[in-house]
């Protein structure tokens, strides 16, 4: 058979240029959003290749949608990882005309072979960007006001890592595949009125942290553990809650704090295929501003902006493809429209709450989610909502009327996801071995459950 001179040299390339890359010590793969998703939404593909040698090594790296032939490629690229490190890869991708189910392939080619990482994708037809259900949940350790938690922080601190297994659980039958969880640690401060820089972190961790000594008084020693192990099991998604060093605080020694909670949380649950990304629990108002008012309010963005352009490069050192999100509320965005921007170049999901209780005189619910869009918009932010499924008697917590959520979920239709606030103490599975919050929380789930099977999307 006669070959070509142009042909053999095809062939020689194919062959050396794989010969000049080493294997990767571990390549992962994430979609943000996380399936489900509808097909009026981006996808945002995310990979991370690792590099566990002692010297810098080059990747030749493709993603695929469902087939591994180039009419079905998304991206390609070789990269360099440096020595010990790990790099990411970063495509985008309309979901427009996909309604179906699919496979996203990373395919990362070696010298000593080729790795792959796939995520599977369902993409539902829809109108809207929203699923138009509750896609995920926050859940509280402990909640941080026994008074909020007057009908189920007692129950929380008496829950077994099988009881916290039940809680995920419970979730995932609801078709709450993803989990927040609020906050890593317990310090009930605040910003501008704490004493940490002078005596030092008092906070109490939730987990078997290393970092310092004190512990939260929960029965769990290590739910953790037990809760990405749970939803590991159930292809379910979960966000660390990298917190509490004092709330609304994003000085420079807050930065440190959260930097060293997230490379312990990594070296820890890194092995976690659920651990999908960061959360930032300190929260922040909607108008930047702190509590101290207008005479502190330049100096705090400026905390705020090179907080999470720090945080964010730090966890992408970590692991590149997981995300960091914040959750702040909507009221007073008219005063920070222009900062917010530069906050989000550095954010990469932004999950504001309080829509259904805007203050009086302030935008209106719809205002201010088309505002936090346009925002968004501008630096490719992902925008999901915390959907407050929680009423107030008195001043403690208790379950929203379902009629409340379903209203929500269809009055606010732009989100990509949409997760509520919270699980824990505001729906129980009947079957739960304990019920933090009591028979009421029985009643909405099953009455959520009921809205499900009316829509069609009733969990398998």
């Amino acid at each position: 058979m006669h070959i070509s001179r142009w042909t053999m040299r095809a062939l020689i390339l194919a062959i050396a240029i794989p010969s000049a890359l080493a294997q990767p010590s571990a390549v992962r793969l994430e979609l943000i959003p996380p399936s489900p998703i509808t097909d009026k939404i981006d996808i945002d593909i995310r990979g991370a290749i690792e590099n566990n040698s002692s010297r810098a090594q080059q990747y030749a790296v493709r993603v695929y949608l469902d087939h591994e032939t180039e009419a079905d490629r998304i991206s390609s690229e070789q990269i360099t990882v440096p020595a010990h490190a790990s790099s990411g890869v970063y495509a985008r991708r309309s979901a427009s005309g996909l309604a179906g189910k699919h496979h996203v392939i990373l395919v990362v080619a070696g010298r000593q072979g080729t790795t792959r990482s796939e995520q599977t994708l369902e993409v539902l037809p829809s109108e809207t960007p929203s699923t138009r259900t509750i896609d995920g949940a926050w859940i509280g350790l402990i909640h941080w006001s026994d008074e909020e938690a007057r009908y189920w922080n007692a129950d929380l601190r008496k829950l077994s890592e099988q009881d916290w297994q039940q809680q995920i659980e419970g979730m995932h039958s609801l078709g709450m595949d993803t989990v927040v969880v609020q906050q890593v640690f317990q310090n009930q401060e605040y910003y501008g009125r704490n004493d940490i820089a002078k005596i030092g972190y008092q906070g109490m961790a939730n987990y078997p942290s290393q970092l310092y000594p004190g512990r939260s008084p929960i029965a769990s020693h290590d739910a953790l553990d037990a809760i990405l192990s749970q939803a590991d099991a159930l292809g379910m998604h979960v966000f660390l809650g990298v917190g509490m060093y004092a709330w609304f605080d994003f000085s420079a020694a807050s930065l440190d704090w959260h930097k060293n909670v997230a490379a312990e949380l990594w070296r820890r649950y890194g092995h976690h295929p659920s651990f999908y990304g960061w959360y930032v629990s300190e929260e922040v108002y909607g108008n930047l501003i702190p509590d101290q008012g207008e005479q502190a309010k330049v100096r705090y963005r400026a905390e705020i902006i090179h907080f999470f352009a720090e945080f964010q490069a730090y966890c992408r050192s970590l692991a590149p493809e997981k995300p960091v999100m914040l959750a702040p509320n909507a009221h007073g965005l008219l005063q920070s429209q222009d900062v917010w921007p530069q906050v989000l170049e550095h954010v990469d999901i932004l999950c504001p709450f309080g829509f259904a209780r805007m203050p009086e005189g302030d935008l209106t619910g719809e205002q201010a989610a088309a505002t936090f869009k346009r925002l968004c918009n501008q630096t490719h932010t992902h925008l999901w909502m915390d959907l407050e499924a929680f009423t107030f008697e008195g001043s403690a917590l208790i379950p929203r009327p379902v009629a409340g959520l379903v209203q929500d979920l269809q009055q606010f239709p732009d989100f990509e996801k949409i997760l509520c606030y919270q699980y824990t103490g505001i729906f129980n599975v009947p079957e739960a071995r304990m019920k933090p919050g009591g028979a009421r929380t029985v009643v909405l789930y099953e009455d959520y459950l009921k809205y499900l099977d009316k829509i069609g999307r009733k969990s398998e």
